[in-house]
């Protein structure tokens, strides 16, 4: 087992310098059409969570920028609302919403998504970007590791509950999650929350990127006939304030080298614009192309074989009917 964790670190580690970094957005670039970032989506719904700062930002402003709807999912009021004038001011388009709500909160999730539902509005695009690394073991005060509520439950319960407003705009509807390119150093596993007494957050979090690659598979199938459709991404490696609190260490080492948060969020926002034709569903998207979700020889594929028990446990927590 050791072994095979270094081989794995050490296989990202290069894959990543070559492909994550600043200059490998530069490079991948050179393939991108121009046209496919032209459409315009007015009058579409798009809920972006983790919206007030990074990625999530910088997908906000792109989708607003365009003429949609936006729906700024946020955890603190206060940044929520700057950063909603902020992206009004720079897009001009004054339908952008700021919804307050904790996604490490089983309960907040339910009382958010039960009141946003009462606005019957149809969601074209739900972006699950709210993310974090937390490098010590924290338990929310409903009992789970706050890594694990967050990147995991919290995504999961609120995909769920948002299902009948995606249906109302299928068969146009999406969901787009944010993953990560740590979740190639980890297998899925059904220890959710990190049962092993060293806690290692960095860890913790490539695992639970990786059940939310297994997730959008499982997704994709479970929900094929309902004209909603799911895809995966990972942003690179960018310099976003998650970043720099989380992975200092990181951070200084590859300062100039890192994604700017707009680099980080262009699949993001490319996934929201293009013809489903063109996209293959519960797939894993980075730098505007299909990429794999595994690296060579690090013996995680066959693991997703596990995604139905963990889902089961998923719904037992978050409470929702089978």
């Amino acid at each position: 087992m050791f072994l095979l964790k270094t081989w794995r670190a050490t296989a990202f580690g290069l894959f990543g310098y070559m492909n994550f970094t600043k200059s490998g957005f530069i490079e991948h670039s050179k393939k991108f059409n121009p046209e496919d970032m032209q459409t315009k989506i007015e009058g579409k719904n798009c809920v972006v969570t983790g919206a007030n700062s990074g990625i999530g930002y910088a997908t906000a402003e792109g989708l607003a920028s365009r003429g949609a709807n936006v729906y700024m999912v946020c955890r603190n009021k206060e940044r929520g609302e700057a950063a909603l004038s902020k992206i009004q001011e720079a897009t001009g388009n004054k339908n952008v919403y700021l919804e307050v709500c904790d996604i490490s909160s089983i309960c907040g999730i339910k009382s958010f998504t039960s009141s946003f539902s009462s606005k019957d509005v149809p969601v074209h695009v739900l972006v699950n970007n709210a993310g974090l690394i937390e490098n010590r073991r924290v338990t929310t005060p409903e009992g789970y590791e706050l890594n694990f509520a967050v990147n995991v439950l919290g995504t999961y319960t609120l995909t769920e509950l948002m299902l009948p407003l995606l249906e109302k705009a299928a068969p146009d509807a999406r969901v787009i999650t944010v993953s990560s390119g740590g979740m190639y150093t980890a297998p899925l596993m059904k220890d959710l929350q990190f049962s092993n007494n060293n806690f290692n957050g960095v860890e913790q979090y490539a695992r639970n990127k990786r059940v939310q690659v297994a997730l959008t598979e499982k997704w994709a199938e479970i929900y094929k006939d309902k004209g909603i459709a799911f895809y995966s991404m990972h942003p690179g490696w960018a310099e976003t304030p998650g970043v720099a609190s989380s992975l200092p260490g990181f951070s200084n080492s590859m300062s100039g080298k890192l994604r700017t948060s707009q680099e980080g969020a262009d699949t993001v926002v490319w996934l929201a614009l293009q013809p489903k034709e063109k996209l293959v569903p519960g797939a894993l998207y980075f730098d505007r192309a299909e990429a794999p979700k595994h690296l060579l020889f690090a013996a995680t594929k066959g693991s997703h074989s596990a995604i139905d028990s963990i889902i089961e446990n998923l719904r037992s927590m978050s409470g929702l009917s089978s």
